[in-house]
């Protein structure tokens, strides 16, 4: 199907360059035919076809739903790629959380016990120390209770510290790295969501449906085409012009293109003029054989007008303007 269209435009266009070449149209007008831009619609994944939503010859307004592959793979891995953000950003938020109120108690308790400890070694220490000024007892014992209170107090700053610790978030550069696992899986979730999208394609333009390619249940591969589209704004006329006419052209002049069936001419402006001659070898010119030289021209028309043309119909164009100098 892809082929067929190609032979008859190169069909169409041998035949006007022959009647171009053998001499001027009597009524000064070139002969050409409509050509068309066609945009071909397809997905950048593999899959089978599930839906197509519109049939030849349809018109389509921009961003409406085309067709679709099957796409269960791509929303698995979307879910996947959601939950990962979700467990990334669940684990950012608790590097700016100490442990829990349970975990904080257990050292919060041996603290007290560390202080009930300190006071009671406080205590002993100043009791004997009155012993030992009486001469009760000897000044080693003295020494052990203050011995026994110094530790005792390192107990309690060390289980304080340890509390205040329990109570702190992450460091910076954890919480850095956090946030960094959040984005890493926000882009993850991106991707996937891509995929997902890729699968159902929309109308890129407003435009008519010509062919579809591809049926429902049919497996499309990455890149193929599902379907061809014609915006009005992609239809131009494709005509040929003498090399001794060629100085009487110019990009933007105005044309007048007529058909058969067209109900009346049609304007357009110029917009390509070739830069190389066609039909003639690429030999020796003789004088008859220069006689048979055109440029390939084409002109698109007003988009009032554009779609009164087909694709491959043999138009008739001729210039509404001279060249200005």
């Amino acid at each position: 199907m892809l082929g067929i269209r190609p032979v008859l435009y190169a069909l169409t266009a041998a035949t006007l360059l022959h009647a171009a070449a053998c001499g001027d149209r009597h009524d000064g007008a070139w002969s050409g035919y409509a050509e068309a831009d066609y945009i071909y619609v397809g997905a950048p994944l593999a899959g089978t076809l599930t839906a197509l939503h519109v049939q030849p010859g349809d018109n389509v307004p921009r961003g409406k739903p085309l067709f679709e592959l099957e796409s269960e793979a791509e929303r698995a891995a979307r879910d996947e790629a959601r939950a990962r953000v979700e467990s990334a950003r669940y684990q950012a938020q608790n590097t700016d959380k100490g442990r829990r109120p349970e975990e904080v108690a257990v050292p919060a308790a041996q603290l007290d016990q560390a202080r009930a400890q300190a006071e009671l070694s406080r205590r002993d220490l100043v009791r004997k120390q009155e012993l030992a000024a009486k001469g009760f007892i000897a000044q080693a014992q003295v020494d052990e209770a203050r011995t026994a209170l110094r530790q005792a107090q390192d107990r309690v700053a060390e289980l304080t510290a340890t509390v205040q610790v329990a109570k702190l978030p992450a460091r910076p550069d954890e919480r850095a790295a956090a946030d960094a696992q959040v984005n890493a899986a926000q882009q993850v979730l991106r991707q996937a969501e891509w995929r997902e999208q890729q699968k159902k394609q929309l109308s890129p333009a407003d435009a008519q449906v010509s062919e579809t390619f591809f049926r429902p249940g049919e497996f499309v591969a990455a890149g193929q085409p599902v379907l061809a589209l014609l915006p009005p704004g992609n239809i131009k006329a494709r005509f040929y012009v003498p090399q001794a006419q060629l100085p009487s052209v110019a990009l933007g002049q105005r044309v007048q293109l007529r058909c058969d069936g067209c109900g009346g001419a049609i304007e357009a402006r110029i917009s390509r003029i070739a830069t190389q001659p066609e039909y003639t070898p690429p030999v020796i010119y003789s004088n008859s054989q220069r006689a048979k030289l055109v440029f390939l021209v084409e002109a698109k028309p007003v988009p009032a007008a554009a779609t009164k043309l087909r694709p491959g119909q043999p138009l008739d164009v001729q210039p509404l303007e001279a060249r200005k100098p």
